[in-house]
């Protein structure tokens, strides 16, 4: 990682470029036919880029023809792997960085540095379970319902998506349940592993020629590798699709959730040295915790109709029930109801003998809650209650989007626009009984062009803007007197990217037989940005003045052999606050706090590495008609990252080696899969996760150490 780091990323963007540019136009050149589209021979199972169909846009469309940076994730990829947290899964996806908090679940997910001020869940970046908003209506996401067992496949849509999402500044992850299985079958799944991790499960599916059903449900355990770190998970997922006739189906999706988690806090640099796995003192004595129950029903109603099936209609609806118990400073209840609604029609046509697809739709989702705080007693709540505040939360918005051909089969412009309205209501009804609210309105026009060089590659660029409002916990009054802050904004961003995508194949040859590569260049312009501080340990949120993000991300998977495939990514990240005026209150030697004004213009974005590598090599190999072999192993190399705005330390850079060995039987109907793992092979003690301008410095928390981990999974297919 030393010598790539030295390299200047623009060479490495031109080096990345005219590798895979002389590739396409000598070694991996292909036959066309008279229209100049790829010939595939007749016996050969290799699937292309371009039939890969990614949703997470609003509109099905294949990977090739986006005008944007996208990735999609099969499980075949990770059904070998640990399938814990989102990192498991996702670490190789370019400009996609992810810290996972206490090796579970909680990871912070953040594209182009969206998302990384988040010190609790994700933020920045719209999560969807099944294409149903899992983030609530402010932004802001927890990740307890993903239970990667279920998950079939996993798009990720990088930059900005605000044009057709509401606060998706970073862009849109979409964790789809499998609903693509051939026959009917049940599969029982265990998963062992360090610190006192085990995963027991199963998942059956239902397939007729009217209706497919899917019921997947997990128990975790996880003790932590920390102090005061445990946790436990009861998941439950199903899916029920119909198809009532030829071009109508009907979904029934939903969700239960019910589980807790300990929380270790973060810890000073003295404290880090001295026992990396410690936890803060304060977080044990308040015996800080999350407790949660929650689910969700959705139905969906899909119509394909017209003369000539040029017409789509979707609606979904949805309602979800949540119940949080917090223990902080204080201890709190949080019961929330929510509604969402959303619609959306598709129109195809070729006016002037050019293709033009128009779509319209539009998301309701309403959120209200109430809170009650009671004192915290070591964990327990107390008898007489503090506090009682109710709120609401309504996020209306419709987006309109136009894709229309250019040149026949080549030139693409595509334009999206949404507009939003997030409004927040809060009322105390214990005295000094008050209310307060804050609306929010925001219009993010977007404009992309995409080219194809050859039909199974293609330049693409666009530029848009993006509206971020603040979430609901963000808007906490560092005054007492106010109930929301009213001196934070919205964050507004101008974003530009330039890529270029493209998977060729050799077909006739054994060696180096499949390329796949991306890679893109992003300039962002953000106004306003929002950014946590800390006043002894109850976070706030400020907004800095301006901030350029300048990055640049590198993808390829290269099939060395058949069954031996390497896979390189690399991300190189280059943000600056331009301007930046802040008040911050910081703790002395003798724990007095005071405030000064400071001056960060110049300083670099915390909680974002400079430098993110990660490289796979994987082979797998079938042994006879019954048996399939498996060796995975991964490297990820990760920069220091600066703790604070005000840049006064920075973490050691770390370097994580995994290695996975897997085996698949099959016999008739019956089938075995056997897995087992090493992750931080070498056992480095790094800084995992960072929690950002803390005014007592306890800026850091361990990630895992070397951990072990076994699966056996037994199936049936009917």
């Amino acid at each position: 990682m030393a010598n790539i780091c030295k390299m200047k990323p623009v060479y490495l963007l031109f080096l990345f470029l005219a590798l895979t540019t002389v590739a396409s136009l000598r070694g991996f050149s292909q036959k066309t036919d008279l229209a100049g589209k790829a010939v595939k021979p007749a016996d050969t199972t290799i699937r292309e880029l371009d039939e890969v169909v990614i949703t997470a846009t609003r509109v099905a469309k294949r990977i090739i023809d986006i005008p944007y940076s996208v990735v999609r994730i099969n499980s075949v990829s990770y059904k070998f792997d640990r399938k814990i947290g989102a990192n498991d899964m996702l670490s190789s996806v370019p400009g996609l960085f992810l810290q996972s908090r206490y090796g579970d679940h909680d990871v912070r997910f953040s594209i182009r540095g969206f998302g990384s001020r988040s010190n609790s869940g994700v933020r920045g970046v719209r999560i969807l379970l099944d294409d149903i908003p899992e983030s609530e209506p402010d932004g802001q996401t927890r990740l307890e319902a993903l239970d990667f067992n279920s998950i079939g496949r996993i798009e990720i849509v990088k930059g900005n998506a605000s044009s057709l999402y509401t606060n998706a500044p970073g862009g849109v992850a979409n964790f789809l349940n499998d609903m693509d299985f051939n026959r009917s079958l049940v599969i029982q799944f265990n998963q062992f592993g360090s610190f006192g991790l085990h995963k027991n499960g199963f998942k059956a599916a239902v397939k007729t020629e009217k209706y497919r059903f899917l019921t997947a449900y997990s128990y975790v355990n996880y003790d932590g590798y920390r102090q005061h770190n445990s946790e436990y998970w009861h998941i439950l997922n199903m899916v029920f699709e119909a198809t009532p006739s030829a071009h109508t189906k009907l979904s029934i999706l939903g969700y239960f959730v019910d589980g807790a988690i300990k929380l270790p806090g973060s810890l000073t640099k003295e404290e880090f040295a001295k026992d990396p796995f410690q936890a803060d003192q304060r977080s044990i004595d308040r015996d800080e915790k999350r407790i949660t129950t929650k689910g969700r029903v959705g139905i969906r109603y899909d119509a394909t109709f017209g003369g000539n099936l040029n017409n789509e209609i979707e609606i979904t609806a949805y309602g979800t029930i949540k119940f949080f118990e917090r223990t902080a400073k204080d201890y709190r209840i949080i019961n929330r109801y929510g509604l969402g609604l959303s619609g959306r029609y598709i129109h195809k046509s070729m006016p002037g003998k050019r293709y033009n697809e128009f779509s319209v739709g539009g998301d309701l989702f309403t959120q209200p809650a109430r809170t009650e705080y009671y004192e915290n007693i070591h964990g327990t709540r107390g008898d007489q209650i503090l506090q009682v505040i109710s709120d609401d939360i309504t996020n209306k918005g419709f987006y309109i989007s136009d894709n229309f051909e250019i040149l026949k089969e080549k030139m693409f412009v595509l334009l999206t626009a949404r507009y939003d309205n997030l409004a927040y209501n809060q009322t105390e009804e214990t005295l000094p009984s008050r209310s307060d609210k804050r609306p929010f309105n925001g219009f993010t026009p977007k404009l992309a062009l995409n080219y194809k060089l050859t039909p199974i590659i293609a330049l693409y660029t666009s530029f848009g803007w993006s509206f971020d409002a603040p979430a609901a916990n963000e808007l906490d009054s560092p005054d007492p007197a106010n109930l929301f802050n009213q001196d934070l904004n919205p964050q507004e961003s101008q974003n530009f990217e330039l890529g270029i995508k493209g998977n060729m194949f050799r077909w006739d040859k054994d060696f180096f037989k499949r390329l796949g590569f991306e890679a893109t260049f992003f300039n962002i312009r953000i106004n306003n940005e929002i950014v946590p501080y800390e006043v002894l340990g109850d976070v706030f949120y400020r907004n800095a003045a301006r901030t350029n993000r300048l990055g640049i991300e590198l993808g390829a998977q290269l099939e060395i052999y058949q069954g031996l495939n390497l896979g390189v990514t690399y991300t190189w990240s280059d943000f600056i606050y331009l301007s930046y005026m802040a008040r911050t209150i910081e703790q002395d030697s003798l724990g007095d706090f005071t405030e000064t004004d400071r001056d960060f213009s110049g300083n670099i974005v915390p909680s974002i590495p400079e430098h993110n590598v990660y490289l796979s090599l994987t082979y797998s190999h079938p042994i006879g008609h019954h048996f399939n072999v498996f060796a995975k192993t991964s490297y990820q190399g990760i920069s220091g990252l600066w703790v604070d705005d005000a840049n006064t330390s920075k973490t050691k850079a770390y370097n994580l080696l995994n290695g996975v060995l897997g085996m698949e039987m099959k016999f008739g109907k019956f089938n075995m899969m056997a897995s087992g793992g090493v992750n931080n092979i070498f056992n480095e003690v790094y800084v995992g996760f960072t929690n950002t301008n803390s005014a007592d410095k306890r800026f850091y928390e361990a990630g895992a150490p070397r951990d072990y981990f076994i699966s056996v999974n037994l199936g049936y297919s009917f």
